[in-house]
């Protein structure tokens, strides 16, 4: 986690947003955010919804009822790019794997990501900017796409019970 509070100014640089989902209650969960000076939502599962809807219960822990840690790359539209199950540790992405998977995921995602091609220079110079961010019909704004994200993460963060 403190690799990744490290990591997250990169993160906004390339309109990336983190969002963390626990089974714990909530004031665990501000502690843990709070002492990790994570500045990304943390959100609580305590009605394990999530957990059930994922099938991603912790089986062999028989005193806690939590989630195997998994970390889970979106794309645009919110497809899932790639999944990373981190039960063991090294089954968890380094900072330098989450960079290159980002890039790539950024590389598939903008059509104008090589913009010395010269069917883009030439779309460019006729006014042709439908391929260009933010120009293009495909486009969108960064408050719609932290708006989406929000969406797709709070149908999944339960209820704030007297929160």
């Amino acid at each position: 986690m403190l690799e990744l509070v490290r990591f997250h100014p990169q993160l906004v640089v390339g309109y990336t947003q983190v969002v963390t989902i626990t089974t714990d209650d909530w004031h665990t969960t501000n502690n843990y955010r709070q002492q990790t000076s994570a500045p990304w939502p943390f959100l609580y599962d305590e009605e394990r919804v999530v957990q059930k809807d994922l099938d991603i219960k912790e089986y062999t822990d028989t005193s806690h009822d939590v989630m195997i840690p998994h970390t889970i790359v979106l794309g645009r539209g919110l497809e899932i790019f790639k999944v990373y199950n981190g039960y063991y540790y090294w089954g968890r992405p380094s900072t330098a794997e989450l960079h290159a998977e980002l890039r790539e995921l950024a590389r598939r995602t903008y059509r104008d990501w090589d913009i010395t091609e010269p069917e883009l220079r030439q779309k460019w110079n006729t006014g042709d900017k439908s391929d260009f961010y933010p120009y293009g019909g495909n486009s969108i704004s960064m408050e719609t796409l932290m708006l989406q994200m929000a969406g797709a993460v709070d149908q999944y963060a339960g209820r704030a019970k007297g929160h």
